[in-house]
Order: C-alpha cells, then sequence, then structure tokens
C-alpha cells in the first residue's frame, strides 16, 4: 500500500466521534508510509465518482469507511481491477468485515490493514431491472436477495433508519414482513459439479458469497466461501412464514437442521424470472432484487459469480 483514499459519509453516524476515529486512521496510515487522504461522500453516485478520481490519481488501495453499503458501492468500480479495496468498520452490520475478521476498533481495523496480505476473490454480478424497467448490471460482495428480505428494503428506503432509530426500523421491518403476500418466481441453476439443470418455484432466493455475517445470524448460508469461485444459494420453495423463522432461529441457535422446503446448492449462475399467472393471482405482483443491503430494481434477474474479480486487504489468517 502506497497511496490510499479513505471514503466516508460525513453526515453518518455521530460525526464528530466518526471524524475523530477517521483522522485517528489516517495518522496510522501516514505513519506507516502511506501517502492517504481523507475524500468525503454525500451519496453513492458521489461515492462511485470519488473512487474513480482516486484510482486516476494512482491510488493503489481505496478505503471503504462505513458498511456493506459503502463496501457495495465502491466495489462497483474497483471491480476487475488491481486498486485493492481496505475497509474501516463503521456501518450497522459490517457482515464482509466480519467474514474477514477485521477488528472492529477503527485505528485496529487501519493497522491490521497496514500489515493485511491482499487476497483476490470472486464478486457477484446480478443483472435486472431497475425501477424504470431498464436492464442495469451491479456487483455483489456479500450477497444478493430477492423475494421477501427485497421487498424491505423497498418499503424501507435507505434514510428510514436514521429517521426512525434502529428499534422502530425494525419494529416496521417485522410488521412488513408479516404483511408480505409471498409470491412465487421460478429459478434455473446448476449446482456446482452438476450438468444437469435445477428449477423451482419459489418464494425467496439468497445467493450469499460469505460464510459469517457476524452478530446473532453468523452462518446464515452454511458452505458459502469467499475462497469458493461460486454462491450459496439459500431458496424457499415454501410459503410458510414458520419456515423462514425455523431456518433463521437453526442460525441463531448454531445448529443444522434441516427445513422442509428451504433447499441449499452451490451455483456459478441462477435464472430468476416471473411465474405465469394463476387463476388466483392473475395480476402479476412485482418482486424486487437487492444486493448487499442495496434495493437495485426487480425481475427479470440473472445471478453469476465473476471469478478473481476484486483484491480485498484483509487481515493474515
Amino acid at each position: 500500500m502506497r497511496k490510499a483514499a479513505l471514503l466516508y459519509n460525513p453526515d453518518s453516524g455521530g460525526s464528530k466521534q466518526r471524524q475523530r476515529e477517521l483522522e485517528s486512521a489516517l495518522a496510522i496510515l501516514k505513519a506507516g508510509a502511506v501517502d492517504a487522504n481523507l475524500v468525503p461522500t454525500d451519496s453513492p453516485v458521489h461515492a462511485i465518482e470519488e473512487t474513480r478520481r482516486a484510482i486516476d490519481s494512482g491510488c493503489d488501495t481505496i478505503f471503504a469507511c462505513g458498511g456493506d453499503g459503502t463496501i457495495h458501492n465502491i466495489a462497483q468500480e474497483l471491480a476487475n481491477s488491481p486498486v485493492a479495496l481496505a475497509i474501516l468498520p463503521m456501518g450497522t452490520a459490517n457482515a464482509l468485515a466480519h467474514d474477514i475478521k477485521l477488528p472492529f476498533n477503527v485505528a485496529a481495523a487501519a493497522k491490521a490493514s497496514l500489515q493485511a496480505t491482499p487476497r483476490r476473490i470472486a464478486l457477484g454480478r446480478v443483472a435486472f431491472a431497475d425501477l424504470q424497467g431498464k436492464r442495469g448490471t451491479r456487483y455483489f460482495v456479500v450477497a444478493a436477495g430477492i423475494g421477501v428480505d427485497a421487498h424491505l428494503f423497498y418499503k424501507l428506503h435507505t434514510g428510514t433508519k436514521q429517521r426512525m432509530g434502529m428499534a422502530a426500523y425494525y419494529a416496521k421491518a417485522w410488521h412488513l414482513w408479516f404483511s408480505y403476500p409471498m409470491p412465487r418466481f421460478v429459478i434455473e441453476y446448476i449446482e456446482t459439479g452438476s450438468v444437469a439443470p435445477g428449477r423451482a418455484e419459489v418464494t425467496e432466493l439468497l445467493a450469499v458469497r460469505i460464510r459469517n455475517f457476524g452478530g446473532v445470524v453468523q452462518e446464515l448460508a452454511p458452505g458459502a466461501s469467499l475462497d469458493r469461485d461460486d454462491m450459496r444459494l439459500v431458496f424457499s420453495r415454501t410459503a410458510s412464514r414458520l419456515a423462514y423463522l425455523a431456518y433463521v432461529t437453526r442460525g441463531l441457535l448454531r445448529l443444522r437442521w434441516s427445513i422442509p422446503g428451504i433447499d441449499l446448492a452451490h451455483s456459478t449462475s441462477v435464472s430468476c424470472q416471473y411465474g405465469p399467472p394463476s387463476a388466483t393471482s392473475p395480476d402479476q405482483r412485482k418482486i424486487y432484487v437487492e444486493a448487499d443491503g442495496e434495493l437495485l430494481g426487480t425481475l427479470p434477474a440473472e445471478i453469476t459469480v465473476v471469478p478473481n474479480a476484486l483484491t480485498v486487504m484483509a487481515p493474515n489468517r
């Protein structure tokens, strides 16, 4: 690491405390002979623009100072380039930081980044219809989701957490989850190591790249790993909310229950389409798509894996 830009949102979190932490991290990097600068951003588009500008200025490392959404935006520019992603975990969930075992103290994370080993990993990529119906493509680092989780991101846009507080945010999310109508859609995939295509009508799909989400959830998709060049699919053939709760509870209790109606598979590609209208539901409901906690759009969608796509500065294992 010779030259780095630290991208952050000055309006996110406790501004004064956040600024002190960033200044501390900056001092550590400079003491380690890194030409480093703080770069404020005010939107996802601005973060992407500043990432591009930092790369053009000769930065070999871009620090995402935030959570998985910040990482997601920066990764769009770093994908398929030699420029490395480093992380100062300052977000809410920080799933990727949990997975690579990065310290959660900002100063300690900066020190760890100085001693880190560059790790080349695959990225997920999702093609989708945006909210205006135009085709779009995004890379993702942690996971992509279609169905109930993406519907929550559609209903609870980014600013809701800050305005409502986390307790009210989760209460609203819980209410929406129970009122979600569980429409079905069709997925087609080929399991890793097989040539036979699989097909299922499902109410939810997760395509997961990391093993450990941290917090209470931990392993949401057993078998997922950044070391693999595929993704772990978790898909629900059932509309039973109890099955969903049982699956999440399995993760909370660190158990290996098999939940009827919820299946797992490794795959490098999954196609997701609206199912045909039925007599009971002739009107097609919109089914939403998210990646790394960012709402992208709707079906139809194609989720694939791009090997050797991103360099991450990860602590030595």
